[in-house]
């Protein structure tokens, strides 16, 4: 099988192949970025680009059914998902079409001495290469190619192996909205391949979504040849519920955050910490309502998870479960799987030295723990190599920042969950990567923040 196809992953079926780029090719695409970085993003004004920015979303929204219906059956995201990833990417583009110019605005420093003036202007870089996952194939693309394409840096862009149609969409997109054709280029390379284009002196950023072992790879490449780089990398992000008058609201916003893309996100709940008196009736009543969630077909409006994205994915979590098992972790539901369609499935008893204790399930798996206090939740939340997202459930305000405060991680929601927007910054800590997308820090990271001091 070629390394980019479409597969689908609920009937296994290759629908389609699509060639790797050669070598020669992929030169020269780097050609092309460079030189429209030097011609076309020098002779345009911010809001000349933020223009075609805004007209990319729109496209998206006009083509939300087609671009839907790709995802499906590229990575199995249930379609109303794949709908919704359609809408907030299209959302991510008008944002940074209305923004882009006031987060570019030269910035006024006020001097300690002397006479005349000083500011800051931020301008473009030149080409970055952006690495994206199979997730959220849209999502991926806009929070890093909407800033930056209004900032006026070009953009090769290399997706997931198994993401090449929808890969092939959002060219069409962008050079239908106005882009010259060397401003956005889609490149089907390998990894190999990768590696030169971020030793490629043309090249001047990296931008990478995706597992702790592609970041670490990418950022070695990235640091041998001085090139600034974003990471936003695994996590097994805590969801601590401490105290709560409506349990049940809280076991469903926990089952809601443990599910979002089949528990196939970053940023997911993965281990459900419990206060001891709250423990028990949790346990019971998420039990029910997670096992209550059956894999159906993705292509299925009323599907709310669909199968893994492919075999491997099935293949890996599998395994990840048998080795939890076999290192004392109690089953308490779940554990099936069907082809690439695995049952929702609820743990317990896991502890330091299990393997499972330390590593990220990309899948509808979740880990129940008790713990007795607030700062035993605290030390075990913070107990792991990530450092992503959490979710925090209190009915004490003071509680809700006092532990807000005290969590490694970069991004904390309060008694809330699916609360992302376009405004907000999303990145981690720790081996979870560095950098953020998305609001006005999504569109700071490769900039050439250029001081301007005029005498008097």
């Amino acid at each position: 099988m070629a390394d980019y196809a479409v597969v689908n992953p609920a009937t296994g079926e290759t629908i389609k192949e699509y060639p790797t780029i050669s070598d020669e090719d992929l030169s020269a695409a780097i050609g092309r970025a460079y030189e429209t970085h030097r011609e076309w993003s020098r002779s345009t004004t911010v809001e000349e680009r933020a223009a075609l920015v805004a007209r990319v979303g729109t496209i998206h929204s006009e083509q939300r059914e087609r671009l839907g219906e790709i995802i499906v059956r590229e990575m199995g995201k249930p379609i109303e998902q794949a709908l919704g990833e359609v809408d907030f990417s299209a959302a991510i583009y008008e944002f940074y079409a209305d923004n882009a110019a006031s987060f570019l605005a030269d910035e006024p420093i006020k001097l300690l001495e002397g006479d005349g003036s000083a500011f800051v202007r931020r301008s473009s870089v030149g080409v970055l290469l952006g690495i994206m996952p199979w997730n959220y194939p849209y999502y991926q693309v806009a929070r890093f190619a909407g800033p930056n394409l209004a900032i006026g840096n070009t953009i090769l862009l290399k997706h997931a192996p198994q993401c090449p149609e929808s890969a092939a969409a959002m060219q069409e997109i962008f050079h239908e909205a106005g882009f010259p054709a060397g401003a956005y280029i889609n490149i089907y390379a390998t990894n190999d391949q990768i590696a030169n284009v971020i030793a490629d002196p043309r090249v001047q950023g990296v931008s990478l979504t995706g597992s702790e072992r592609a970041g670490a790879a990418v950022a070695e490449i990235a640091g041998r040849n001085l090139k600034k780089v974003v990471l936003e990398l695994g996590g097994s992000d805590p969801f601590i519920l401490l105290g709560t008058d409506n349990l049940d609201a809280a076991v469903e916003s926990a089952v809601g955050a443990r599910l979002e893309n089949t528990g196939q996100a970053c940023n997911a709940a993965k281990r459900f910490i419990v206060v001891d008196e709250l423990y028990q009736p949790f346990l019971e009543k998420f039990t029910a309502a997670m096992t209550a969630v059956k894999p159906e077909d993705p292509e299925s409006h009323d599907a709310t998870i669909g199968p893994l994205s492919s075999t491997t994915a099935g293949d890996r979590l599998q395994d990840q479960l048998k080795r939890a098992l076999d290192q004392g972790a109690t089953l308490v539901a779940g554990g099936d799987r069907q082809g690439n369609f695995f049952s929702t499935t609820v743990l317990t008893g896991i502890k330091p030295g299990m393997d499972a204790y330390r590593e990220e399930f990309f899948g509808p798996v979740a880990q129940v723990y008790r713990v007795q206090d607030e700062d035993e939740a605290v030390e075990l939340a913070n107990d792991t190599p990530y450092g992503l997202g959490s979710y925090v459930v209190t009915d004490d305000p003071d509680q809700a920042l006092r532990v807000a405060d005290r969590i490694e991680a970069g991004m904390v929601f309060v008694n809330a969950v699916g609360l992302e927007g376009v405004e907000l910054p999303f990145g981690g800590v720790k081996r979870s990567g560095f950098g953020r997308e998305l609001g006005r820090f999504g569109a700071d990271e490769f900039v050439n923040k250029k001081m301007i001091r005029i005498g008097g």
